[in-house]
């Protein structure tokens, strides 16, 4: 499918407890629908066919006919589906009762995939009538064909690179070592689960947890279907839940004790990126699972999934409250292990009344915290110059001040002028060089207090500034720690306002809201009417857009043209195409441009999945070209 894209479909049909000739239309219905919908992989729950719930009825011979010849009959009906499909059945073979999941794709039955792991306690007794499956795939006849049989199948999609479809039953998945991790192994992208997991209290949470942790270890997309309220007899009650997740996160879930079907769309192509960056994903050097070629078409999927605006700010807020506590301790304890190993009792840093330097006076005061130091030793220091205006000068200086910290003004505008003097720059020339010299003069005037105090010169500069070249190269881009190194902007913003949330000092959570509130802005540009003139995002773009290109561009190695794509999904109503193609263009152009400036970082804690230090998560030559990325 188009950049990856599979959708997918877990059904959970009506079923009626032994009345095959029931089950078989349902499944049909249903198949018919998930098809029409364009779904390509269709999940049916465990021996649906028949119901779970036979007990001794998988016996009767009678049942066991039925069956097979419901399966044919559901392979016949469902030809012109485009899509594999897995629906449960018993199967007698060769003496032998087996639990099997059937695959069909266009009328032919394409394996039977056996169940694994028979559970045996509690209210399952499966071992009464079922035998554990082969351990090495053969191939048996059924109704006129040779179908292969067993648990190590692979079914292989001719058409569409990259999915591989293996599948598992129910318990298999609740076993110490389920069958899906030889198949992921061995090249399965998308993992199929027929179950019958009754409901008792506090299963639906574990199950949940089950499906995300299996799908994050095996690094693939995991299809559950489970069995519904018709199969609530005698002792237990089910409920469906049907669950879909991809590599840790859950894409759909189904809504318990409603018979339906859950669509989402797996994206192969993102799974195989993450296999190749995870090194200790070692694809196995054996071939010992069958592979068995399916047909589906190549078509451009419609996405139902959902892509956050956002990607790196949790959508919940008793979430994001944890999160943002999470995020500043370990800035904090990464501040700390270095202030140990030096011995260090003072830090230095500029403060400007903006989001950054805000967050990095907050990450500075905590590990005074815990370090237990007097926050005397934080020496924050407002630089004024043309651009400053008088809303971020007064919110820097009280921040300061109610944080208990030393307060420090260095007025840098003779300086400056001294310097325009010194290499012949017209004042009235506001270009890079008038802003530039400004940047550097507030870099050098820390250094040279934190040398006369013997401090620690603390970066401020985010992640989105650091993947834009929104700094200048030995100006505010330098420092001697950069705690805010991995965090970007959009999420600094949420960082400063859940501080504002927590400070019991009403006066000073107005002036962190204000904070949040004022254009960002490296001030280099005279004011107007005491108003802010320089908007960086009017000149590079608005950062929640760059912040979604960062994220899917380093996170899963996205292409430009498939991060338009969801972009488009993401940001509809509040951007149009053409404003996210023309800031895409200029994200790209500008995060292969100024490599150069990342590849000198000074040190920074990681604190997400995503970090551009060139000694941890990125590293890239200075010199690539962005002309083969660009849309």
């Amino acid at each position: 499918m188009k950049d990856g894209f599979v959708k997918v479909a877990c059904v959970t049909p009506e079923v009626r407890v032994a009345d095959v000739g029931f089950n078989v239309e349902e499944t049909i219905k249903r198949t018919l629908e998930a098809g029409a919908a364009g779904a390509k992989v269709i999940v049916f729950p465990e021996l649906n066919l028949t119901s779970y719930t036979c007990g001794d009825l998988f016996f009767q011979e009678r049942l066991l006919r039925n069956a097979r010849e419901g399966l044919m009959r559901v392979a016949e009906a469902t030809k012109s589906v485009d899509a594999l499909i897995f629906v449960g059945l018993p199967l007698a073979v060769e003496g032998e009762l087996y639990n099997v999941a059937a695959a069909l794709n266009h009328g032919r039955i394409l394996g039977f995939v056996t169940k694994s792991f028979l559970p045996n306690y509690g209210e399952f007794y499966e071992m009464r009538q079922f035998a554990e499956g082969p351990s090495e795939p053969r191939e048996i006849p059924f109704e006129g064909e040779v179908v292969p049989f067993g648990a190590k199948l692979l079914f292989c999609a001719s058409k569409i690179e990259g999915l591989i479809v293996g599948a598992e039953i129910c318990e298999d998945l609740w076993s110490p070592i389920p069958p899906s991790i030889e198949m992921a192994l061995e090249g399965a992208t998308v993992i199929a689960n027929l179950s019958a997991s009754n409901e008792l209290v506090g299963k639906e949470a574990y199950r949940e947890e089950l499906v995300k942790g299996q799908a994050a270890r095996i690094i693939c997309g995991y299809l559950y279907a489970n069995a519904g309220n018709g199969e609530s007899t005698t002792d237990v009650v089910f409920g469906g839940h049907n669950l879909i997740a991809e590599n840790g996160s859950l894409l759909a879930e189904g809504e318990r004790f409603v018979e339906g079907i859950t669509y989402t769309e797996i994206d192969t192509k993102r799974i195989l990126t993450e296999r190749q960056k995870n090194t200790t994903f070692q694809m196995s050097g054996q071939r010992v699972l069958k592979r068995i070629p399916f047909e589906i078409e190549f078509t451009e999927t419609v996405l139902s999934r959902t892509f956050k605006r956002l990607p790196f700010v949790p959508m919940d807020q008793t979430e994001m409250n944890c999160r943002c506590e999470e995020i500043l301790e370990l800035q904090a304890r990464g501040l700390c292990k270095r202030l140990r190993h030096i011995g260090g009792k003072k830090v230095v840093l500029g403060i400007s009344g903006g989001l950054d330097s805000t967050l990095a006076l907050m990450v500075v005061a905590k590990a005074f915290d815990y370090l237990e130091l007097d926050k005397k030793g934080i020496i924050a220091i407002t630089m004024p110059a043309f651009g400053t205006t008088d809303r971020t000068y007064q919110n820097a200086c009280e921040l300061v001040k109610g944080m208990g910290a030393t307060l420090r003004e260095i007025n840098i505008k003779e300086a400056v002028l001294q310097h325009f003097a010194d290499i012949n720059q017209d004042p009235e020339l506001h270009d890079v060089t008038y802003e530039n010299s400004q940047a550097r003069e507030r870099t050098q005037v820390l250094m040279d207090v934190a040398n006369q105090e013997g401090g620690l010169v603390i970066g401020t500069g985010d992640m989105s500034e650091l993947a834009l070249g929104w700094a200048t190269y030995n100006g505010d881009h330098m420092s001697m720690y950069g705690v805010n190194a991995s965090i970007p902007k959009t999420l600094v913003r949420h960082l400063v306002t859940y501080y504002a949330g927590v400070w019991e000092d009403e006066k000073m959570a107005k002036v962190l809201l204000d904070i949040v509130d004022t254009p960002v802005s490296p001030e280099l540009i005279p004011a107007k009417d005491g108003e802010i003139v320089q908007k960086t995002e009017d000149l590079v773009g608005p950062y929640e857009l760059h912040d979604f290109f960062l994220y899917y561009f380093l996170r899963f190695g996205y292409d430009t043209e498939k991060i338009l794509r969801i972009a488009k999904l993401a940001f509809a109503g509040e951007y149009e195409e053409e404003t996210i193609r023309k800031w895409l263009k200029i994200f790209t152009r500008r995060f292969f441009s100024q490599q150069f400036k990342r590849s000198c970082l000074p040190d920074g804690v990681k604190v997400g999945s995503v970090a551009l230090s060139p000694r941890g998560d990125w590293r890239m030559p200075s010199d690539a070209v962005s002309d083969g990325f660009s849309i």
